[in-house]
């Protein structure tokens, strides 16, 4: 058992309950207006899915100031006498716990897991606290496929707006998906099922005082579930409407966080996606159907904008990543009037190929490398938009399925050229 520091009281609470079968967890940081409904929604879904079952609910938070704490301990688990009616009610317990270590989700998801382990629970899922879509069915979809099926990890698998979550369909989805052989679409999902045997096996890897406990942690879960061989599925959970984030958050961070941990894992777990050929799919639960979406605002202008000032400016930089023919035909891209602008899908697995062994190689400093990107990113964002406007939410998909082969058709250069 690995040894993960807790605070004392919470220790002694893991004590008293001395053993689990299902734990959830939601992390939080000053999310009291939505963990309220997160932590009645996780309550409502064990009684009615899991009834019988010994689980525990934590809430591993982040030294939150507007009362978080207080709304977990006061939020009921959902209806009881309604469930009640039809369902024997289980003991759901709950722990409230600080985490402690570096800041950030890695560090509370630590601290689950390790609550998980020393509980002996079998299944376990984590969710996040801002959620607003979040149904008792989650927790069924979450843990399901562990408890009855024996997976031992379950993406999540989401309805988003067509020009939602570009990082992970341009460069995340696509890349993972070629280097480890699995279809997880959504990979950095932000909700997850995993089984008490891979959160031990967590617990163990050697990343708790490095960035993945910053950021990153959602990836690397995914990335050791396919690369280490563990049983993994998808669930399909509707849509996913959250807390919106603030609009003048910097893209340039957010996209050096998620890139810089898949390159990263990419060194660490060489051996294993080199080996790799061609991707299949996983299994899914759930039944996939269409929901309402938030809509989406893309600038395309200034996306083009940055793009075009990227190539007067960052030839000198990019050219130390980039292969001279790539290159070149990047810069021929700016050319191009906004409306007829195009980063044709061979030339953008190329750049994301060229970046990934230029940041294993170290030949820029890391994050100077990876903010170059940004300019890059801009500008295939802006292509996909103007290519896919009038698209419906089925076509778009098939055109991102279309990049993701394209990935993996391009895996044998990659290889060549890491090596």
């Amino acid at each position: 058992m690995s040894v993960v520091p807790l605070d004392p009281q919470v220790a002694e609470r893991v004590r008293e309950l001395g053993d689990a079968e299902l734990v959830v967890g939601i992390p939080s940081y000053n999310n009291a207006p939505t963990i309220g409904h997160v932590v009645r929604a996780v309550g409502a879904g064990l009684a009615k899915h899991f009834p019988g079952r010994r689980a525990v609910i934590v809430n591993s938070d982040g030294g939150s100031r507007d009362g978080t704490p207080d709304v977990v301990a006061g939020a009921g688990p959902g209806s009881p006498q309604a469930i009640l009616a039809s369902h024997p009610l289980g003991p759901v317990h709950k722990i409230l716990t600080p985490y402690h270590g570096v800041p950030g989700k890695g560090s509370a998801l630590r601290t689950i897991f390790a609550i998980a382990e020393r509980l002996g629970a079998r299944a376990c899922a984590v969710v996040d606290s801002d959620l607003r879509s979040i149904t008792p069915q989650w927790i069924e979809l979450l843990l399901g496929p562990v408890v009855e099926h024996g997976f031992d990890y379950v993406a999540p698998l989401y309805l988003r707006h067509k020009f939602d979550g570009t990082i992970t369909n341009s460069i995340v989805y696509p890349l993972t998906r070629s280097l480890y052989g699995h279809e997880v679409r959504q990979p950095i999902g932000g909700e997850f099922g995993f089984s008490g045997r891979l959160a031990s096996h967590y617990l163990r890897q050697p990343v708790w005082e490095t960035d993945v406990a910053r950021f990153g942690i959602d990836i690397w879960m995914t990335t050791t579930a396919l690369a280490d061989r563990f049983r993994v599925c998808q669930s399909f959970l509707g849509a996913k409407i959250h807390d919106a984030k603030d609009p003048g958050a910097d893209l340039a961070a957010m996209l050096v966080q998620v890139v810089s941990a898949v390159f990263d894992l990419m060194g660490t777990y060489r051996d294993r996606w080199t080996a790799v050929a061609g991707a299949s799919e996983v299994p899914l639960f759930g039944f996939p159907h269409g929901v309402g979406l938030e809509p989406v605002s893309v600038n395309v202008g200034r996306m083009v904008g940055i793009f075009a000032q990227g190539v007067r400016d960052l030839g000198e930089v990019w050219g130390r990543a980039l292969e001279g023919p790539v290159l070149d035909e990047v810069a021929a891209l700016a050319a191009a009037g906004e409306r007829d602008f195009r980063f044709p899908d061979p030339l953008w697995v190329r750049v994301v190929h060229d970046f990934a062994i230029a940041y294993n190689r170290r030949a820029l400093p890391r994050e100077q490398l990876l903010r170059s990107l940004v300019p890059l990113y801009l500008g295939r964002t802006a292509s996909f938009v103007l290519q896919n406007e009038h698209g419906g939410s089925e076509e778009v998909e098939g055109a991102i399925r279309a990049l993701a082969d394209e990935f993996v058709r391009q895996k044998p250069r990659l290889r060549e050229r890491w090596m």
